[in-house]
């Protein structure tokens, strides 16, 4: 089924399928037969919180790689084991199989609010342009993505993203929300860093490229129908290997999340 005729809370929809697993529904998206691993991590999460069984425990970090590419023509199975249960956390691993096998391993971490220190040191640059500047680029797809692209410097990538979505409030399919809409950002950072780089959306067809791990911490809750700053930086490229980490922050500069993504980039040969 193509993305655009789907809703997120669709997306998120996961029928029980034998003890902790789970098939969910693959979308096609507008670049092709491959899978937008947003939708994958999206999914994994929300498998792994169908097996967390007090409401208090929030994920607050996941960390996953991508093992091979998946295809939208058939659904998505969601195998969930229970590391294990203690006084704070819970600890769960995913992994989302299709029939040419694993296509994802995930780890999430689940822990109960403490009344601790809450400390912020993340801001907003100064002088951002808002999510309406009518100078930023709509890079945006679907029906459930809106994304501005911000002129940056080479090794850096900024964005406003959104989700076209009306979730409820269940902080779990917030933070089901935030990881797809994490996977839609790092990328861009890491091959602006390439010398064949031109910084525009030529670049696109210069390079072939994947997501291989990626990783999120969980600071705060939000929404995800309000639009999002995602400030990425490059740490540079090595062996068609690139690095990706940043802050992301919603528009009132509350600091929500910290994402890293490890990319695959490849110059495009000729066949």
């Amino acid at each position: 089924m193509k993305v655009q005729e789907l809703s997120f809370l669709e997306l998120l929809h996961l029928e029980p399928h034998g003890p902790d697993t789970y098939v969910g529904v693959a979308a096609e998206y507008p670049w092709g037969a491959r899978l937008f691993g947003g939708q994958v991590l999206a999914q994994g999460l929300r498998a792994a919180a169908l097996t967390v069984d007090d409401p208090d425990r929030l994920p607050h970090s996941l960390h996953a790689y991508f093992i091979r590419p998946g295809t939208y023509a058939e659904p998505i199975r969601y195998e969930v084991e229970r590391l294990r249960n203690g006084r704070s956390f819970s600890t769960r691993q995913v992994v989302a199989r299709q029939s040419a096998g694993a296509i994802l391993n995930l780890s999430v971490s689940f822990h109960v609010h403490e009344a601790e220190a809450d400390v912020q040191l993340a801001e907003l640059p100064p002088d951002t342009p808002g999510p309406d500047d009518d100078t930023l680029t709509d890079t945006g797809w679907g029906r459930l993505l809106d994304r501005r692209a911000v002129p940056t410097e080479r090794g850096w990538a900024a964005h406003w993203i959104r989700l076209r979505t009306d979730l409820p409030d269940d902080p779990v399919l917030q933070a089901c929300g935030l990881v797809f809409m994490s996977d839609a950002a790092p990328t861009s950072a890491a091959r602006s860093s390439h010398p064949d780089s031109h910084g525009d959306v030529s670049d696109r067809g210069r390079f072939v490229g994947a997501s291989l791990d990626h990783a999120i911490w969980f600071h705060r809750s939000t929404r995800v129908d309000e639009w999002h700053w995602f400030d990425m930086v490059s740490h540079g490229l090595v062996g068609g290997r690139g690095l990706a980490t940043g802050n992301v922050l919603a528009a009132s500069g509350v600091h929500v999340a910290t994402v890293a993504q490890e990319v695959l980039l490849r110059r495009q040969r000729p066949h």
